[in-house]
């Protein structure tokens, strides 16, 4: 740690100095150096030692905050309902759930049949299958139209590659076949046929096609290649279980084969050739495909087809484009279908009754009312196509998670459970609201909020702010039993909806991605002065937070207005976006192109250049940041956070705490096990909580 002046402070343990070894990039003209590209070569001791010196550092200057960080993580623990059972639902005569025990890091994953007195099965304990492992996620599951096999894929460390198994539920016994890097599987309809995809080895991208024969002692047969860089390709199986979809998809275009899952030897047949910004998906009901298009216009439109003939030239349309509304899904049952919508920001869910005529489904459907400011809402597990009941979840800042079975019908709603707040939670106490900021352009940003009722609202609150803005991803409003340990000590949370994402469309999107990224950076400066202009906080109490292409936006923000905020809190950034982006060999890399850009051309190099987080750290004051990271990330690697932080300590030129703190265990989620994922919010609260002052 240094004073602004540069002479160190002895009363505070010293941040490491990574070694500075100068490497010269020219592009386009254009000479940039980075002195800490060394810092990607991750099996290098020395790379694990500065890592793990960054480590030590932060911990040292949390020290006096330990038991503060402690009480915290108690007392969220203590709202947990550590041993708890989800809402089981109905496939094929049995009913699947997962339930947790106290003090187990995962969840058991069962089953019974449906009837009373039926006994559990476990199908899948994780916590069993975790031992010897610092990390482990459970991926796909998919079970055989039998109800025998067991399809489902593992990661042990965090670096998002999945492997393969197969469980025989007749003896629980797991067969010898294991396959990496698996994405997605989907059985056919004979209960022997098992089709996977899986990803490149070295860039990441799902894009091979395989199907399995159980017990057939030969190669699984490759069944197609997708060979456009820019696109990933998913395997899965309509809710009617008739048919198997193929779709091969990049950030603005798609593609979609069907097979009937009855006759898994037969090839693959297209619904409609690509074309450049042309997304469709599909959904099989009774003979026809449902098909959510943007052919004509942005926010999609729904149209059918025969399963016989399902080419563009028999599309005829049942649900026209809407310039005000998002059509972002749609679910086929066998009665009804299951939209869900964007209108003004929020989410909806609206059913649709297919005994109607099809000339105006909008007038044969109605929309589940939800009555708070803000809010989300979204399907549950319906794996059933023959039902009248719909399951959808909703929350709120001030509503616990909720848990509805819709008759659709009768429109009767039941609540099967709602997430317990232990310790009691009165919602009474608490407030939520939507207010909007005005962007240097004009446009009005969404921003949701929540506090407790007694706040003041004199510019002396903590707010935390959070923000995303990318791949046209909605950021929801939550519920989190977690945040009370904030608004309980007098903190405001807020979320802005910066352009970037799709909270109000794919115009939204489209507003803050490519040469328009910079909107996204805008809104999210404006979200902030209108919080501070409102009086809900004060640029001494404004704290930011964003994760991985929310990380670049945190960058992006304190380099145009590090004055505006007191805190950052950053999550596996992507912060090094020009030397990210110029490296096709990383994952991600050549897709994300219809996301920021493509540096290889001088338009775009010299856009990204104006905002890229690592280029544009200068000599000047930043606030406090904590910086974190995962040594397994695949996603943003565990690199461009630690050169980001390395240059960072070299320019900066206040005495504010700058903290790098990595995981040497886990990958872009971070922490695996509940417990560990806790202690991991417990640290960042109480980060945050003691530079503000706050210890009690």
């Amino acid at each position: 740690m240094t004073t602004p002046d540069n002479s160190p402070r002895l009363d505070r343990p010293q941040p490491p100095a990574a070694r500075r070894h100068p490497v010269e990039h020219v592009i386009h003209g254009d000479r940039r150096i980075d002195d800490y590209a060394w810092l990607r070569k991750k099996e290098d001791p020395e790379v694990i030692a500065y890592l793990e010196a960054e480590n030590a550092y932060a911990d040292a200057l949390m020290k006096l905050a330990a038991t503060f960080e402690e009480t915290l993580y108690q007392e969220m623990l203590g709202r947990i309902q550590q041993t708890d059972l989800s809402v089981p639902y109905r496939l094929r005569g049995y009913l699947y759930y997962t339930r947790t025990e106290e003090g187990k890091q995962y969840a058991i994953h069962c089953r019974r049949k449906d009837a009373e007195g039926s006994s559990e099965e476990v199908l899948l304990d994780l916590n069993a299958m975790a031992v010897g492992h610092g990390f482990f996620a459970l991926g796909a599951a998919e079970m055989s139209d039998d109800n025998r096999w067991l399809a489902f894929t593992t990661d042990t460390t965090g670096f998002r590659q999945y492997t393969l198994h197969i469980k025989d539920l007749l003896n629980a016994q797991i067969l010898p076949l294991s396959v990496e890097r698996v994405t997605s599987a989907a059985w056919a309809a004979d209960n022997q046929t098992l089709f996977y995809t899986i990803e490149d080895e070295e860039t990441k991208r799902s894009y091979r096609l395989y199907r399995h024969a159980l017990g057939a002692g030969k190669a699984d047969e490759l069944i197609y290649e997708e060979r456009d860089e820019r696109f990933h390709v998913g395997i899965e199986r309509t809710r009617s279980m008739a048919y198997l979809l193929l779709t091969s998809a990049s950030h603005t275009a798609s593609e979609v084969r069907y097979l009937a899952a009855n006759k898994p030897l037969e090839q693959f047949t297209r619904i409609a050739e690509r074309e450049e910004d042309h997304e469709y998906y599909a959904e099989h009901h009774d003979g026809i495909f449902y098909i959510r298009t943007n052919s004509g216009g942005r926010n999609f439109r729904l149209v059918a087809a025969p399963v016989s003939h399902p080419g563009p030239e028999n599309w005829r349309e049942v649900l026209p484009h809407r310039g005000e509304v998002m059509l972002a899904g749609a679910d086929a049952f066998e009665k009804h279908l299951v939209l869900y919508e964007r209108e003004g920001g929020l989410p909806h869910l609206r059913i649709v009754d297919l005994a109607a005529s099809e000339k105006d489904l909008l007038k044969a459907s109605r929309r589940i009312a939800f009555d708070e400011p803000a809010y989300s809402a979204a399907l549950g597990a319906n794996p059933e196509f023959s039902t009248d009941t719909v399951r959808y979840s909703y929350e709120s800042f001030v509503t616990p998670r909720s848990v509805f079975d819709l008759n659709v019908r009768t429109g009767e709603r039941i609540l099967r459970k709602q997430q317990p707040v232990l310790g009691g939670y009165d919602r009474a106490l608490y407030a939520s609201e939507r207010i909007h900021a005005t962007a240097p352009d004009g446009t009005q940003v969404p921003v949701s909020l929540v506090y407790r009722r007694d706040t003041p609202r004199d510019g002396s609150a903590v707010l935390l702010l959070y923000g995303y803005g990318s791949y046209g991803i909605s950021m929801p409003v939550t519920f989190s039993s977690n945040r009370l340990s904030l608004l309980d000590r007098g903190a405001i949370f807020a979320v802005a909806h910066v352009r970037g994402g799709a909270e109000l469309g794919k115009p939204w999107h489209d507003g803050g991605r490519m040469r328009h990224k910079r909107n996204t950076f805008t809104d999210f400066i404006a979200a902030a002065e209108t919080l501070v202009a409102r009086g809900y906080t004060s640029p001494q109490r404004l704290v930011i937070e964003g994760g991985s292409a929310g990380g670049l936006l945190m960058g992006a923000a304190a380099n145009l207005r590090p004055d505006l905020f007191r805190i950052v809190i950053s999550h596996v950034p992507f912060v090094d976006v020009l030397n990210t982006m110029l490296d096709a060999s990383l994952p991600l890399t050549v897709g994300e192109y219809e996301e920021w850009g493509n540096p290889q051309l001088p338009d775009d190099y010299e856009y990204m250049k104006t905002y890229c987080p690592y280029t544009n750290l200068e000599r000047k004051a930043y606030p406090t940041m904590l910086v974190k990271t995962s040594l397994h990330d695949s996603q943003v690697m565990y690199w461009e956070p630690a050169k980001y932080v390395a240059r960072l300590r070299t320019l900066k030129t206040d005495d504010n705490p700058l903290l790098l703190k990595t995981n040497m265990k886990a990958g872009h989620g971070g922490a695996s096990g509940r417990y560990d994922y806790l202690r991991e919010i417990a640290f960042d609260y109480a980060f945050l909580l003691t530079q503000m002052g706050i210890t009690g």
